[in-house]
């Protein structure tokens, strides 16, 4: 849908509109806002809302705080859990300095670049669909999450052993009421576990949705009583959770990933694309992988890729290649998780990509036996290597990519290792309770 700022307005005062969040991301992908009235939002719509950006965390010094809100008028949406009366709306929004230019710490603004970069290559799309997987659990008495679910549904189940069912439904009617295309809805593999996929859109429209998406999950699961998690890895033992990543790029209308003659029907560029993201894979795992938490979940066993191979059929492999052909041709990035900041995520998937259709560069053979049954030395002689172990692995990667800092930006580089060399720090000195059951008694 596309909106002129006559009829946001419009729309404001016809749909009895009380509030307006005026919504942004900070680097490490927390949702932002500045809540107005809806007797501003003429100022809104006119790109004069201004915020101290000093408060966000990775943006800019106290000294060089006033940043200003520029909404995406196409992404105008009403929130349909908030009461029918005095209702609350949303606008995405670009964040800018004083002097009008996009602010080089929005990561809105570093997909934009990338997705320029495309453009100037000839690409006129670059399609994303997600696949985000998260879980339900209880809460105590006092609203605090737990780790009970209450329930022992598995792969695809329903009720009544599926207690989270409902409120997946609730989840999936809002966000069509929001404009999103449903495609699936499903119990996961593991008690708990859910996923719901909606329909691919151009890659900065879906960066928003996901960022949307969270939101409606976790709004609509406390109203239930419920707190819904994007952790990659809440529970030891069991799978954790995931968000797969399809990818296609189009080029005057037509699918550049699809080659009919090919034996695989994939074409030079979908293959030059594949071998770009496992050439920086690696650096790019600080980004698609982003918590402590998510080291975690890449283990062997639990059906989350860590070696670095693809496939047209094995499901154990980093990257593959769905079944479907023709203008459905796309590229599936099983390692991201989804705790990542969308819009970096993307940014740097796609550069990845064009970095390998641009040298020209070809793919490892595919492979297609279960790399999972493979020990270190069968996977040594397909030479296949290994995503990060730890944050702390992922942050050297990244440091030692000139792609993935070039797309980022400096700003976001610095500050995003800055951040994240301090979670890990933190993490280190912090005593667990795994600690504490190991040694606790016998020392």
């Amino acid at each position: 849908m596309s909106y002129s700022k006559e009829d946001i307005i419009r729309m404001v005062k016809e749909e009895d509109v009380e509030f307006i969040r005026l919504q942004f991301t900070d680097i490490f992908g927390q949702l932002k806002n500045v809540a107005i009235t809806a007797s501003q939002i003429e100022k809104a719509v006119n790109d004069q809302i201004m915020f101290d950006g000093s408060s966000i965390e990775g943006f800019v010094r106290i000294d060089e705080s006033d940043q200003y809100l520029y909404p995406d008028l196409d992404s105008f949406a009403i929130f349909p859990w908030r009461p029918s009366h005095g209702r609350v709306a949303r606008l995405i929004c670009d964040v800018h300095d004083p002097d009008g230019k996009p602010f080089v710490g929005d990561p809105r603004h570093v997909l934009k670049r990338a997705l320029k970069r495309a453009e100037e290559m000839g690409f006129d799309a670059f399609n994303v669909g997600p696949e985000a997987e998260f879980f339900l659990f209880q809460t105590d008495d006092e609203g605090k999450p737990t780790t009970r679910t209450n329930d022992e549904a598995g792969y695809f189940d329903l009720g009544p052993l599926d207690h989270g069912e409902g409120t997946r439904r609730e989840i999936c009617m809002a966000l069509e009421q929001m404009g999103f295309e449903i495609e699936a809805s499903h119990h996961e593999v593991a008690q708990g576990q859910h996923e719901i996929d909606f329909k691919y859109a151009d890659a900065l429209r879906t960066a928003d949705n996901i960022m949307t998406f969270k939101l409606a999950v976790k709004t609509l699961a406390q109203k239930n009583g419920l707190h819904a998690t994007f952790m990659p890895k809440p529970i030891f033992g069991i799978n954790g959770s995931g968000m797969h990543t399809n990818m296609s790029l189009f080029q005057g209308g037509k699918n550049a990933f699809y080659d009919p003659d090919d034996p695989k029907g994939l074409s030079k560029e979908a293959y030059s694309f594949i071998a770009g993201l496992l050439a920086h894979v690696k650096g790019m795992a600080a980004v698609t992988n982003p918590l402590v938490n998510s080291y975690k979940r890449l283990v062997p066993g639990y059906e989350a890729p860590c070696y670095l191979a693809w496939s047209a059929s094995n499901r154990s492999a980093l990257i593959r290649i769905p079944a479907a052909r023709g203008q459905s041709t796309r590229v599936e990035l099983r390692s991201p998780d989804p705790a990542c900041n969308p819009y970096l995520e993307l940014a740097l998937c796609l550069a990845a990509g064009l970095d390998g259709i641009e040298k020209g560069l070809t793919p490892p053979p595919e492979v297609t036996e279960n790399i999972f049954d493979m020990n270190a030395a069968a996977r040594k002689a397909h030479g296949i290597d290994s995503l990060p172990d730890s944050l702390e692995e992922a942050i050297h990667a990244l440091e030692a990519d000139p792609l993935v800092l070039d797309t980022l930006g400096e700003h976001v580089a610095a500050n995003y290792i800055e951040g994240k060399r301090k979670e890990w720090e933190e993490y280190c000195t912090r005593v667990s309770s795994w600690e504490r059951e190991k040694y606790i008694i016998n020392y």
